[in-house]
C-alpha cells in the first residue's frame, strides 16, 4: 500500500513539472478583434433574443508614430485591412455588395487602397495569412468605396458598423482615414 502511495505521488510530481514546460506566446501586438452587426448581438441578457447578420473577425495594427496610408500600406497593392491573417466576414444571411448578391458564408476580405479611393474585396478563399496568397480568381465582390478623412487619429486599425435604412456600412478607420462599405440584406 505505501509504495502504491509513492508511486501515485511521483506521478502527479511528473505531471505538473511537465505541464509548467509549455511555452504560451507573448501576447500580439496586433491583437485579434471581433465586430458584430447588430452591435449588441452578443451583448443580450438573458430571455432577449438578437441573431448576428455579420461577424468580422480582425487584427488590430497600431500607427505607433508610423506613417500609415503610401508607407507601411502601400497604395494600388492588394492588402489584408488588418494584420496577421487575412480578415474573415462572416455573413448569416444572404446580402448584397456593390449590387452583386453573396450567399450566406464565411469570406476573407481585403483592400486595394489609393489616396481617394479603396477598392474593397470579398474572396472566398480564407484561413490565410495576410495577402501573401491572395487569388484574385476567389474574388466574389470588387467595389470601390471613397476615403473619407478624419479629424482624429485612430491609432489602432479598428472596424465597426454603421445603421443604414436597408442594411448596414461596414465601418473602417486607421490613422486620419475611413471607408464605409455598404451591405444591404432584409430586415
Amino acid at each position: 500500500m505505501k509504495s502504491l502511495k509513492v508511486i501515485v505521488l511521483s506521478s502527479l510530481i511528473g505531471f505538473s513539472v511537465h505541464a509548467q514546460d509549455v511555452k504560451f506566446p507573448a501576447l500580439d501586438s496586433s491583437p485579434a478583434d471581433i465586430a458584430y452587426y447588430p452591435l449588441n448581438t452578443t451583448r443580450v441578457k438573458k430571455g432577449e433574443e438578437a441573431k448576428p447578420i455579420i461577424k468580422v473577425l480582425y487584427a488590430r495594427p497600431s500607427k505607433k508614430g508610423r506613417e500609415v496610408f503610401g508607407t507601411l500600406v502601400e497604395f494600388g497593392k492588394v492588402n489584408r485591412i488588418g494584420a496577421n491573417e487575412s480578415n474573415e466576414i462572416r455573413f448569416f444571411k444572404p446580402v448584397t455588395i456593390g449590387g452583386k448578391a453573396l450567399a450566406a458564408g464565411a469570406y476573407s476580405f481585403f483592400a486595394i487602397p489609393a489616396a481617394d479611393k479603396w477598392t474593397i474585396i470579398i474572396n472566398k478563399q480564407t484561413d490565410r495569412w495576410g495577402a501573401y496568397t491572395y487569388d484574385e480568381t476567389k474574388d466574389v465582390v470588387r467595389v470601390d468605396v471613397p476615403v473619407k478623412p478624419l479629424e482624429n487619429v485612430v491609432e489602432a486599425l479598428s472596424i465597426t458598423f454603421k445603421e443604414l435604412t436597408d442594411g448596414a456600412a461596414l465601418v473602417i478607420g486607421w490613422d486620419k482615414t475611413s471607408v464605409e462599405l455598404p451591405i444591404t440584406f432584409k430586415k
